[in-house]
């Protein structure tokens, strides 16, 4: 029996829920990173690293490349680079929306103070 595409969708969206996963999406969007580069940029252990990767890779968002001893990692194209610039734009307007309701609590609590 198929798994309906919401279902597909919130397991997706599911497995992008852990920080350092996010975090290893952005840098790999600026371009292909060596692990000793995410393990620096992330500030994680490399047992935690090298978990999270995993959970990418077996999800096919992220390729891994190995030439001797040095492991490289990229996304698997382009479209989660997309992804992490949609939800950052989104994040934005919402926290612009909070930014604006800040604004009138602050200047509602001045007209009050004053009255």
């Amino acid at each position: 029996m198929a798994v309906p595409l919401y279902q597909a969708k919130a397991e997706f969206f599911r497995m992008l829920g852990h920080p350092v996963r996010i975090r290893v999406l952005e840098l790999l969007g600026e371009g292909p990173k060596q692990v000793r580069e995410l393990l620096t940029d992330t500030g994680v252990e490399a047992s935690s690293l090298s978990q999270q990767l995993a959970v990418l890779r077996r999800a096919g968002i992220v390729a891994s490349a190995r030439e001797g001893s040095t492991v490289t990692y990229a996304l698997a194209g382009p479209d989660v680079a997309d992804l992490m610039l949609a939800a950052r734009r989104i994040l934005t307007e919402m926290l612009a929306g909070q930014v604006e309701l800040l604004d009138e609590l602050r200047e509602s609590a001045v007209s009050r103070a004053r009255s």
